[in-house]
């Protein structure tokens, strides 16, 4: 059984399963698609739960919102107090404070529940979190766990360490949840948001552990370097263990879309034991080889995926960062690019993919300029 870490006056699993990777049975990239797999879906989530994973976060646009009415209807069958559900509040997508109400009345009708274990903020940044101000959103989840339809309140983060220092001195907060990984320890300073949320004494809850899935495949040198010293480990179980080694974490969301990556993260968070200073060591060359290929920062999240000209952002860059990695060969990257529906040369520089991409990632320039220069 999945280890379990205290949190308030229960237990909550040491891993949680996201629901923003699930199987598709259109063969399309998961979140950016709507077609989820209903049966080997429910099978991760009936296996998870087998294994005392209890945790289950979804969001409004996840799987082009078929994320909630699936997650709903694979935890209809389990005790409602058996499992914690979080869901999250998209403040983008609010034109008034009167959205907020509606936004979370659907959420709560989709999910199937009356009310939400940890409901967020979601992605929130300088320009979200002004947002969330002048709406009053604080005050209205605060509210609604006040009726009980929220237990705790938190928010997820993609801004500085300058926003997180405001977000965390202007209101309480039961948890946060952040991108922390050996990678983004240091280029995106996941280590200062770490220590600014336990030095406030909030939970963290941890997104994004093996970077979109690019720490699982992180390129030949990097991992001969982590198989070398331990062969008898999968390599994304790097990741998990560096983010768990952090007493800090109170759960680690993976959006685990196969019984392999499930399996593997139960086995290696059960009776878990906290890396040492050799093995942190070893995750620090392992980001300082990841960093000399020159990658694009994409995590393959698809908030960029309402792009008015269709464009197929994350493909592209998947494929690129790919080559490299020297996953594949020139030819099998130009072969995969033809593949692709919308390309670069599509893009109109907007700029609406910007200010939705949560690593704050060049979008439109590099679409123009590393890209174009890529595949041209």
């Amino acid at each position: 059984m999945i280890d379990r870490v205290k949190f308030k006056n229960t237990q909550v699993s040491r891993l949680g399963l996201g629901t923003m990777r699930l199987p598709c049975t259109d063969g399309k990239k998961f979140e950016s698609s709507d077609a989820i797999d209903f049966e080997k879906a429910s099978k991760i989530v009936d296996t998870a739960i087998e294994n005392g994973i209890n945790y289950f976060d979804t969001a409004y646009m996840y799987h082009e919102g078929k994320s909630e009415n699936f997650i709903g209807k694979a935890l209809k069958k389990y005790p409602r107090e058996s499992f914690f559900l979080a869901d999250k509040l998209p403040i983008w997508m609010c034109d008034t404070p009167e959205d907020m109400e509606r936004v979370f009345n659907d959420q709560l009708e989709k999910c199937g529940v009356e009310y939400f274990d940890f409901y967020l903020l979601h992605a929130l940044d300088g320009e979200n979190y002004d947002k969330c101000e002048r709406f009053k959103a604080y005050e209205f989840i605060s509210r609604k766990r006040d009726e009980g339809k929220i237990r705790n309140i938190g928010f997820s983060f993609h801004g500085t360490t300058e926003d997180l220092r405001r977000i965390v001195g202007e209101h309480h907060w039961d948890f946060a949840q952040i991108q922390m990984n050996y990678l983004d320890w240091k280029i995106q300073s996941a280590d200062e948001q770490y220590r600014i949320l336990t030095d406030s004494g909030i939970p963290v809850i941890v997104m994004e552990p093996v970077r979109g899935g690019k720490l699982a495949m992180p390129g030949k040198e990097t991992e001969e370097l982590l198989k070398n010293a331990k062969p008898d480990k999968s390599i994304a179980s790097w990741a998990i263990s560096f983010v768990a080694s952090y007493r800090n974490v109170l759960t680690i969301l993976s959006g685990m879309n196969s019984l392999e990556q499930l399996y593997d993260n139960i086995e290696n968070l059960t009776d878990f034991k906290p890396f040492n200073d050799d093995e942190f060591e070893i995750c620090r060359q392992a980001a300082s080889l990841i960093n000399k290929q020159e990658l694009i920062g994409c995590t393959g999240c698809d908030y960029c995926s309402d792009c008015p000209q269709g464009v197929k952002i994350s493909s592209m860059f998947s494929v690129y960062n790919r080559y490299k990695s020297c996953d594949i060969s020139w030819n099998e990257a130009m072969a995969q690019y033809k593949n692709i529906d919308v390309g670069y040369d599509s893009c109109i520089s907007c700029g609406k993919c910007k200010g939705h991409c949560p690593q704050s990632i060049d979008i439109p320039n590099l679409l123009n300029g590393v890209i174009k220069d890529f595949f041209k």
